[in-house]
């Protein structure tokens, strides 16, 4: 017999980064709030440095801005001609062989940037070439940022309200409105406030980063503080201090036994039922938790389904892109919420020379239920209804129980 144990346990206590937004953020003022906070750049480094990408260095500088200390990170590049594509950067960050969640939060970060890119220029994600953010500079900052929160322990990631700026920004597409609409798609559900200051307090990076990392939003979240630390931006303003703080603890309650999640769902009336249970295929292949179709009556009384995803926060953007890609629709809405999976084992049980898999819910006298493929394969290769093969199946565990 094997058994693979899943389900809710104990949880250990979560440390929390909470990034407040007071002056905007960018890439490197995020990571240097988290290097000020103690992550140690040498290992930073070492992580970043398993990308393939050569002729790059990045320091840490002590500075001022507005009279509190802060640290500044300087990244410096070789001049290079080079475009990236977002699934030429995906591909270096498979071929590091970055710890997972360093992968995990870097890949979310430019997956949440490639989609908005791929959106405000009628481009599918394969299509999709970043300019400045395919930059070494800012691979090196995304990179470095999910390898300090590693370094720091990091389990999630919070922000308070983010600053926007006023005017106009220059672009290697020209000039364009601050904020950028980049970073106005990317903080889209967040919540922001607008300076009347002529810079660009937040980039695309470090909306991208909140985007994808943030699981919450507004004040510090109940905790227990360990440190704190700022990261300077480059230009010093007049109206207040151009910093990104972050502030790290232990949360302070334990945490909810629900599990964070995300449903995703559409609406379609001109989908047939082929398409729809290729989508849930298919979304149930890219990672989403589960998926399904509903059937729903819209406006005017016409017959349509609502197709559900059930996904983990940092796969939304992407899974939603899948979602609106396979279906055709016209827009993804998402709902935060949380589940509360069951424990559960899986075992394995013998049917005349089948071996067949049990997912067995712990609790009061226990529950059972049969692994449905594994069901039909013995079904055909013992030529019996299906229902006939899960019953001797259960059958056969309850007898090992006895």
């Amino acid at each position: 017999m094997s058994v693979a144990v899943a389900g809710l346990v104990a949880e250990p206590a979560q440390t929390v980064a909470w990034f407040h937004c007071f002056a905007g953020i960018a890439g490197d003022m995020a990571l240097g709030s988290l290097v000020d906070a103690g992550a140690d750049l040498d290992e930073i480094r070492a992580i970043v440095a398993r990308l393939p990408v050569p002729g790059w260095t990045v320091t840490a500088e002590e500075t001022m801005r507005g009279g509190l200390t802060a640290t500044r990170i300087v990244v410096a590049v070789e001049p290079s001609t080079v475009t990236r594509t977002y699934a030429h950067i995906d591909a270096l960050l498979d071929e590091a062989v970055l710890p997972e969640r360093v992968r995990h939060r870097a890949s979310a970060t430019f997956a949440a940037i490639a989609a908005v890119e791929a959106r405000l220029h009628r481009r599918t994600l394969e299509q999709v070439h970043f300019h400045e953010l395919g930059s070494v500079d800012a691979i090196v900052d995304i990179v470095g940022v999910a390898a300090a929160l590693e370094v720091l322990g990091v389990d999630a990631v919070t922000a308070s309200p983010v600053a926007l700026g006023l005017g106009m920004v220059r672009s290697r597409h020209g000039l364009l409105p601050n904020p950028a609409p980049a970073v106005v798609e990317l903080l889209a559900g967040a919540p922001t406030r607008g300076l009347d200051i002529p810079v660009e307090l937040t980039t695309p990076t470090g909306a991208g980063l909140l985007a994808a990392l943030a699981e919450s939003w507004g004040p510090m979240p109940a905790m227990t503080l360990t440190t704190s630390g700022f990261g300077a931006g480059t230009a010093e303003l007049d109206d207040l201090p151009n910093l990104t703080q972050v502030v790290l603890g232990v949360a302070s309650a334990p945490a909810p036994a629900g599990r964070a999640v995300v449903v995703l769902e559409t609406n379609v009336d001109d989908v047939t039922g082929e398409t729809l249970a290729h989508a849930l295929a298919v979304l149930l292949q890219a990672g989403a938790l589960d998926a399904w179709v509903s059937p729903i009556v819209m406006k005017k009384g016409r017959p349509a389904h609502l197709v559900s995803a059930l996904v983990d926060p940092l796969d939304s953007r992407r899974l939603a892109e899948v979602l609106a890609r396979e279906t055709g629709t016209f827009g993804v809405r998402a709902t935060s919420t949380q589940r509360w999976p069951s424990p559960r084992a899986v075992e394995e049980v013998e049917v005349a020379g089948f071996t067949l898999r049990v997912k067995v819910m712990d609790g009061p006298g226990g529950r059972a239920k049969v692994e449905h493929d594994d069901a039909v394969i013995a079904a055909r290769g013992l030529a019996l209804p299906v229902f006939e093969v899960v019953s001797r199946a259960e059958e056969a565990w309850r007898s090992r129980r006895r």
